[in-house]
């Protein structure tokens, strides 16, 4: 059982899964740049920006140096937007062993190469095994997660070792651990639940009422489990928390900043001023643009994710986009479906 464990970067879900740690009586080492940050951190347990006035356990101790916050640790946790992602890693190396838990919990993709985190890790981590990184997602809120709030996530690895220890680290009685084997269904759905949040901010915004978002989360659903299952997936992973689970929660919550920034373009501000005015990272932008290139990639059709990049990216209007979408030619809901994708942990 790991004792030391540190968590890059000091946002809001890192803070978070910190508090979590602390809460299982684990020493928690927080890693920000931002040294106003540690010193807020450690001189009142408090990290104003990300989680306004949550107080923080004594057990975690925040630095801004990397090599204190991973020498001598068993367990690391790297809560980086996936834009920082492969930099992190590179200054991790130095510092991981062979028995090092490392956990990530981005959901995005790499822009340019288009990789899934768990492939930037390896890329930058060539003397770590990388069938033992393991995967954090699902439904979970930071600001309801500090509060403790009941809350259920899904962690996965190939390694079954692996993930059991990380979910030994993290479970108790407000924070329930699954596991699962599928990485790369976990990994997507994670991702591809964003872009979906930018939709349902959009058409609350425009007013189009609850049947358009359901409308909204179940045909998205469709696209997620559609190209998640061209990209190697489990199709039952995206019935589960990284998948539905994640969706609902981003879709619906007032916490969702993906939903937010959806919200604000169908008020008629620009992207720009949107991303400017949020002040922290929406991933569903940079995601919508993966799955654009993705989707042809894979031969996969996403009629939602197509129009939203229009909407981003092509100036178009979101009215437009919704009139389009729904004047689409007839089609079967039911789509023929790829046989599960085969992820036990042995064999």
């Amino acid at each position: 059982m790991a004792n030391k464990v540190s968590v890059l970067v000091a946002g809001s879900w890192g803070t978070a899964i910190a508090s979590v740690l602390a809460d299982n009586d684990l020493d928690v080492t927080l890693w920000s740049r931002n040294e106003q940050q540690v010193a807020e951190i450690n001189g009142e347990h408090r990290n104003h920006r990300f989680l306004a006035d949550a107080l923080l356990s004594p057990r975690i101790r925040a630095t801004s140096s990397i090599q204190e916050a991973l020498s001598g640790k068993d367990a690391v946790f790297v809560v980086a937007p996936s834009a920082a992602m492969r930099d992190v890693a590179v200054q991790i190396r130095p510092y991981l062993t062979e028995n090092t838990l490392l956990v990530h919990a981005t959901k995005g993709f790499e822009t340019g190469s288009l990789k899934r985190m768990s492939s930037v890790l390896a890329d930058e981590l060539p003397d770590y095994d990388a069938s033992r990184i393991v995967v954090l997602s699902g439904p979970s809120h930071a600001e309801e997660v500090i509060r403790q709030c009941p809350t259920t996530v899904v962690v996965a690895s190939a390694s079954e070792q692996a993930a059991d220890a990380v979910q030994d680290l993290l479970i108790n009685n407000y924070f329930r651990v699954y596991t699962n084997p599928d990485v790369v269904g976990v990994e997507v759905g994670g991702a591809l639940k964003n872009i979906i949040a930018l939709g349902a901010g959009l058409t609350d915004g425009l007013g189009y009422g609850d049947n358009a978002k359901a409308a909204l989360l179940t045909r998205g659903l469709a696209e997620i489990s559609r190209l998640g299952t061209a990209m190697g997936g489990n199709p039952l992973t995206f019935a589960g928390l990284a998948g539905i689970g994640d969706l609902v929660v981003t879709c619906t919550s007032k916490h969702s900043r993906n939903w937010r920034a959806g919200y604000l373009l169908a008020q008629g501000h620009p992207l720009e001023e949107v991303l400017k005015q949020m002040g922290m990272v929406v991933e569903g932008v940079k995601t919508t643009q993966a799955a654009y290139t993705l989707s042809r990639q894979y031969d996969v059709t996403m009629p939602i994710a197509d129009e939203l990049y229009r909407v981003l990216f092509e100036g178009k209007s979101p009215e437009a986009a919704v009139e389009d979408l729904m004047g689409r030619g007839r089609t079967h809901e039911i789509e023929e479906v790829a046989k599960p994708v085969q992820t036990k942990w042995f064999g």
